[in-house]
């Protein structure tokens, strides 16, 4: 019989207080437990009593306490020896930490557990097979009374996963993950005492202890606890990792979660690259849908029951599967919705922000979700708000990469780390690695976890943003990129090697030790200006460190970077596939596009990804969006866009903004863009964004590109939506007071202004030193539109390069009584300052 839910929990296996019971039902727990029964089985009791009511889902199921573990330590006589036995301990020398580790070990396992512990576990296990159905009482009445226990031993086997629990681990500061043993698949009352016996013997696993030592705990001060919890057959269908907090900046909006075929430990190993999901939190919980991005990882291998004399095992994921997400929209929103709820509860129960780290399952049986695991986040939630630590790169970073790239994957932490290479496939040959070399291998998991902390950065064949190499080099403070796929044949021992995650998610290993700087900016005591200082922001990948920089939003983020950077094909080309004419640019297309049956959702999906980051990391304040303003050269370039543009004297004058969205040529390109930006706003909630219309020549076009968007869903007016325009044409200044009332705001492109005010080709070296939009000319237009900008009620700030390079030129915009002004985000601080002098704020 399978049940879904357990009947109600039985009473403790012994009638007595808690500090003095050697076996708990999670039921009977909760947060304020840890010393009893470990901050897993905690958690875990936590979970059931509090967070079932409102429907979050938990396997339920027992634990030892921390008395049944000092109980067998102290009855059979083992501190003394394990004290004898560390006596001459040193962490740093592995071969030393290995031999103390195998010592500590062998001898709780060669000692057996006390009758009356192990009576208790039976009975427990026995109890919770009852409550899943698994009861052959009845079954078992049949025989003799000499073989009846026989035939009960034998016939209760309800599957359970038995994991460690410390009662110094998953605290706030600590989190002890994967110290010690976990096993899945057990079967019976034999195999849950072996593996009880074997999580006790796993509290001096040599990674346990080098972690204890390390973070200052002693070893004796520490008990287990060991969780006994059901199975959830995952292995049928797909399992993973999720924060509630973005794991790489700390952003406090979003839910990452992870998830790969089969039983979970894969991907807390690293063993696969899982599929990635980033969700927005805050618009979540009123009802949206906001999935801000989808990423398709490898997942090559998943971990299922064994038939044999194994528990587990890895098999391979067809490539069929490998090709599709392992779970599907209502899922992704499903688990955020938990991780938003139970960072919630813990946050509420500790009175302090606590972001969670959380494994999850998907029962192949029943299709059901559960969570398994719960725990504080250990690293971003400890990391000072007050200072902003950026590194980056010196030189031409454009040629380096052309030139000196040996390896790419997922970036973790934004650092950057050098020193030689050291390529070490075997965990038993970790005592090769030297302090400071980057540590390159396939995967990690705890038993590297001694030489990981000496590592200057770490670079693995397998993982994503979740896995062990993951989390261990955010809390040890140093870069690492995952899931490269062939580092270790890519990098060579003693090669030297810059490890750089600062470039956005895409982490790249470079030949040669390369220079770099670290800039350390505090944000503490920053003054409040008049006018709104507001960023430029182009690449999504950047927006979450962005954010917590001092601003007022995004005054400029470009359609074309993501075009570019993520969807890389001509939307037409997308449009009208089938017809392609060169079949190696119809090739690359279909690749790019392999998981979409029809081509232009591809465009959709992937511009409504890229803006609704942007908009979800400075959420609520204001994101204005420029919608495409490539020149027909640039957009050539796209995969397919020789077959659809015209060939140009002087791109820059031509087919470009607002002239290309009405015109019959692109307008069904127009249409994807429409449908990106009103997914964004009515479907993920993101209202903060305002579309921008670029390159407007004429009011009247102003007003044909209004009633194209109308015909899309996106209605001026219409669940607050608000559509801007580019000033950057004399033509713009000149009838400003009617495009006010085409209009509700106007941003300055200084670039283009400063241009066709002067009649000059910006990127014509002859003419080059002409350029300044300093010059009376161009001031004398920004003043006239400003003025007629107020004068109409209409909001009007600059989003061009002048207030970022020319702090002078910032000042003369204040002075004017610009609203906003809109910088690089290098500029954003200096600039802030200048402007309060301005303004004569402290």
């Amino acid at each position: 019989m399978v049940t879904t839910a357990p009947v109600k929990a039985p009473p403790s296996a012994k009638d007595c207080a808690k500090d003095k019971a050697f076996v708990l039902w999670f039921e009977e727990v909760g947060i304020a437990d840890i010393a009893i029964v470990g901050g897993k089985n905690a958690s875990l009791g936590e979970m059931i009593r509090q967070l079932t009511p409102v429907g979050v889902r938990v396997p339920t199921g027992f634990a030892t306490t921390a008395y049944a573990y000092r109980y067998f330590i102290e009855k059979a006589g083992l501190e003394a020896k394990l004290r004898q036995g560390f006596s001459d301990l040193d962490v740093e020398d592995v071969n030393n930490l290995r031999q103390r580790g195998m010592q500590a070990r062998s001898l709780i396992l060669n000692t057996p557990f006390p009758k009356e512990l192990a009576n208790a576990i039976a009975q427990a296990y026995q109890q919770l097979c009852q409550r899943y159905g698994n009861d052959p009482q009845e079954f078992c009445e049949q025989f003799e009374p000499e073989y009846r226990d026989t035939c009960l031993q034998s016939n209760y086997n309800t599957d359970v996963a038995v994991r460690s629990s410390a009662t110094a681990e998953d605290l706030p500061d600590a989190s002890f993950a994967g110290q010690q043993e976990t096993y899945l698949n057990v079967h019976g009352v034999k195999g849950v005492l072996e593996a009880c016996h074997k999580c006790f013997a796993s509290l001096f696993t040599n990674r346990a202890i080098s972690y204890r030592t390390v973070k200052g705990f002693d070893h004796f001060d520490v008990a287990l606890s060991v969780g006994v919890q059901k199975m959830v057959r995952s292995d049928l269908a797909s399992s993973g990792v999720m924060f509630s907090i973005d794991t790489e900046t700390g952003f406090k909006n979003a839910a990452l979660v992870t998830a790969a075929y089969g039983l979970g430990e894969n991907v807390v190993q690293g063993a696969v690259n899982p599929d990635e999901y980033l969700v927005f939190k805050p618009t979540l919980q009123e009802g949206y849908c906001p999935i801000l991005d989808k990423r398709l990882g490898s997942k090559e291998v998943k971990m299922v029951y064994d038939d044999g004399g194994k528990l587990t095992k890895n098999i391979s994921v067809p490539p069929s599967e490998r090709g599709k997400y392992a779970i599907n929209d209502e899922e992704i929103l499903t688990l955020a919705k938990w991780a938003s709820i139970i960072e919630d509860h813990y946050s509420q129960v500790r009175g302090s922000y606590t972001p969670m780290d959380i494994e999850w399952a998907k029962d192949g049986k029943t299709g059901e979700l559960f969570i398994v695991q719960a725990r504080p986040e250990t690293v971003q939630s400890q990391k000072s708000a007050n200072v902003i630590c950026h590194y980056q790169l010196k030189g031409d970073v454009e040629t380096l990469q052309a030139t000196s790239v040996l390896a790419t994957g997922r970036a973790v932490g934004e650092m950057i780390g050098q020193g030689k290479a050291r390529v070490i496939l075997d965990v038993n040959k970790i005592d090769r690695f030297q302090a400071k070399e980057v540590l390159v291998t396939d995967k990690t998991d705890p038993d590297w976890e001694p030489i990981m902390k000496r590592a200057s950065a770490i670079v693995t064949n397998q993982g994503g943003r979740t896995c062990h190499a993951a989390i261990i080099a955010r809390e040890m403070g140093i870069p690492a990129i995952v899931g490269c796929g062939n580092a270790t044949n890519q990098l060579k021992t003693g090669q030297p090697v810059t490890v750089s995650c600062a470039e956005g998610d895409e982490g790249k290993v470079y030949q040669g030790l390369l220079p770099f700087e670290v800039q350390e900016t505090p944000l503490d005591n920053l003054p409040r200006t008049r006018t709104k200082i507001m960023m430029n922001v182009g690449n999504p990948e950047k927006a979450f460190s962005l954010s917590f920089l001092p601003c007022d939003g995004v005054g400029l983020a470009r359609f074309e970077f993501i075009i570019a950077n993520h969807i890389k094909a001509h939307p037409m080309a997308l449009i009208h596939f089938d017809k392609l004419e060169d079949p190696s640019v119809k090739e690359e297309i279909a690749q790019l596009t392999a998981l979409y049956e029809h081509k232009p959702d591809f465009f959709v999906d992937k511009l409504a990804n890229g803006i609704s980051i942007i908009a979800a990391a400075f959420y609520p304040k204001p994101v204005i969006v420029r919608m495409s303003d490539f020149k027909s050269n640039e957009y050539a370039n796209l995969l397919g866009g020789q077959q659809f543009e015209p060939r140009e004297e002087n791109p820059m004058l031509g087919w470009r903004g607002a002239s290309r969205y009405c015109d019959e040529i692109y307008r069904e390109a127009y249409g994807l863009e429409c449908k990106a930006l009103k997914r964004v706003r009515d479907e993920m909630g993101l209202t903060n964004v305002i579309p921008m219309i670029p390159f407007c020549r004429t009011p009247d076009e102003g007003r044909r590109v209004l009633a194209e968007m109308e015909k899309h869903g996106l209605k001026r007016g219409d669940n607050g939506l608000q559509v801007y325009v580019m000033c950057e044409i004399p033509s713009n200044v000149i009838l400003a007071d009617e495009y006010s009332q085409i209009f509700d705001g106007f941003s300055i492109g200084s670039n283009d202004l400063t241009q066709l005010t002067l009649g000059l080709d910006r990127d014509s070296a002859l003419v080059a030193h002409i350029f300044d939009e300093r010059n009376e000319a161009v001031k004398q237009m920004v003043r006239m539109v400003i003025e007629k900008a107020k004068k109409n009620g209409r909001k009007i700030g600059i989003c061009g390069q002048a207030p970022s390079d020319y702090p002078e030129f910032a000042c003369f915009l204040v002075e004017l009584g610009i609203d906003s002004i809109s910088l690089n985000p290098d500029s954003v601080l200096k600039t802030l300052l200048d402007i309060a002098k301005v303004e004569g704020v402290n």
